[in-house]
C-alpha cells in the first residue's frame, strides 16, 4: 500500500510524457488519420483550419465532399472530389480512415444509415457533428426514443455549489499566490519606475460579469499617457474585429516588452481577483468600447468573471484572430468547471515560459 501513491505518481507522469511524444510527433505531421470532411464549405472550412492549428487531435482533412451545385473549388487547400453522393469514391480515392459528416440538411437520417452501410466493408469510421457548437462532453447525453439518437444538453451551471467552491478557489489562490509573489512583485515596480518616468501600476476600466464595470490592475507596459496615443495609431492596427493591437507597438517600453512577453504585466491582477472582481480563469476582460460593439452572442461572455487567463491565453494569444477568440471564451463559457480550471492553469505555465503571441 506505500507504493501505491508512488505508483500512481509515476504512471501519471509516464502518460503525460507519452502524450506528449504524440502530440510532438503528430505536429510533425506522423500518426494521422486521414478525414473527408462532407458538408457546406463555410463548415468544411472551419475544420480545416482547426485541425491544422490543433494538429495534436490527430485529424487531417485530405478531400471534401460538398452539396449538388457547389463550386469544385479547393476549400483551404482541400481538393473537392465530389458532392454528396460521392462520399464513397472520395474516400476510396484517397485512402481516408474516416469521414466527418458536418451539420447540413440534405443528409438525413436515411441517408446517413446508407452511408454508413458503404462504409463499414472498409471500415472506415464515421462520424457526425451536430449542429450544437462547444458544448463539451460532460453536458452532453444520448438518449434513444422511438429509434432516434436524442443528444440531451445540460445547462451550464452559474451559480449553487460549484460556482462558489470556483469562487473560493479563485480567492484563495489569489491570496496565496500575493503572498508568495509579494516581493518579485515590489522589484518589478521598482524596474518599471527606474527605467521610464510615471507610476509603475496602470489602472483601466473593463468589463466584468454582467456588464459591471471594474477597475482592472496590471503593471505600466507603455509610456505614461499612452491612451492618448491611441487615436494616432487606430490606421496601424494589425487585429480584425473590435480588438487593438500592434506587434511592434511604439508606446511598449524596453520593460514593458519583457513583461509583456511572459505575462509578469498580469500579476497585480491577482489583486481584482482577490477582490472577487476577476477569476483566475475566465474570458478575457473586455474595454468598455470593445462591448459596444459586441453583438448578442459575443455578450453571452460577459454571464461569467473574466479571468487572468483562459482558453485564448493557452491557445495562442494575440495570434489568435476575432473569431477565433470569441469561440475560445463562449466554448469556455458554456463548458466551465473547476478541473477545467486546473487545466488551463496548468498549461498557462507553458504559454507563459514560451511566450507565444504574447505582444
Amino acid at each position: 500500500m506505500a507504493m501505491l501513491p508512488g505508483a500512481l505518481l509515476l504512471t501519471i507522469l509516464f502518460r503525460y510524457r507519452m502524450r506528449k511524444r504524440l502530440h510532438r510527433r503528430r505536429t510533425a505531421g506522423e500518426y494521422m488519420r486521414h478525414m473527408v470532411a462532407v458538408g457546406h464549405r463555410e463548415s468544411v472550412l472551419d475544420l480545416v483550419i482547426q485541425l491544422r492549428r490543433q494538429p495534436y487531435h490527430g485529424m487531417a482533412v485530405v478531400a471534401a465532399c460538398l452539396p449538388s451545385g457547389a463550386e469544385r473549388a479547393d476549400v483551404g487547400g482541400v481538393p473537392v472530389l465530389g458532392d454528396f453522393t460521392d462520399v464513397p469514391e472520395a474516400v476510396a480515392k484517397v485512402k481516408a480512415d474516416a469521414v466527418a459528416i458536418l451539420a447540413c440538411p440534405e443528409l438525413d437520417g436515411t441517408a446517413l444509415r446508407r452511408l454508413a452501410w458503404e462504409l463499414e466493408n472498409d471500415r472506415v469510421d464515421l462520424f457526425v457533428a451536430p449542429a450544437l457548437m462547444d458544448v463539451a462532453g460532460p453536458r452532453v447525453s444520448i438518449r434513444p426514443m422511438a429509434g432516434m439518437p436524442l443528444l440531451h444538453v445540460e445547462h451550464p451551471e452559474f451559480t449553487g455549489t460549484r460556482y462558489w467552491v470556483k469562487n473560493l478557489f479563485d480567492r484563495c489562490g489569489a491570496g496565496c499566490a500575493l503572498v508568495v509573489l509579494a516581493l518579485p512583485m515590489l522589484l518589478i515596480s521598482a524596474l518599471i519606475r527606474a527605467t521610464s518616468p510615471g507610476p509603475a501600476l496602470f489602472r483601466q476600466a473593463r468589463v466584468g460579469k454582467g456588464g459591471v464595470e471594474f477597475r482592472v490592475v496590471k503593471f505600466r507596459t507603455m509610456v505614461d499617457g499612452a491612451d492618448s496615443l491611441k487615436g494616432h495609431l487606430l490606421p496601424e492596427n494589425e487585429f480584425d474585429g473590435v480588438l487593438f493591437k500592434i506587434r511592434k507597438d511604439p508606446r511598449i517600453t524596453r520593460v514593458g516588452a519583457f513583461l509583456r512577453r511572459y505575462s509578469l504585466d498580469e500579476l497585480p491582477q491577482l489583486l481584482n481577483v482577490a477582490r472577487g472582481e476577476m477569476s483566475l480563469v475566465g474570458p478575457r476582460p473586455p474595454l468598455p468600447e470593445e462591448v459596444e460593439q459586441y453583438g448578442v452572442d459575443v455578450r453571452r461572455r460577459l454571464v461569467v468573471k473574466p479571468g487572468m487567463t483562459g482558453l485564448w491565453q493557452v491557445s495562442g494569444r494575440s495570434d489568435l484572430s476575432w473569431e477565433e477568440s470569441v469561440r475560445l471564451d463562449l466554448r469556455y463559457v458554456e463548458n466551465w468547471s473547476l478541473f477545467l480550471d486546473l487545466q488551463i492553469l496548468w498549461k498557462t505555465w507553458s504559454a507563459v515560459v514560451h511566450g507565444e503571441g504574447a505582444y
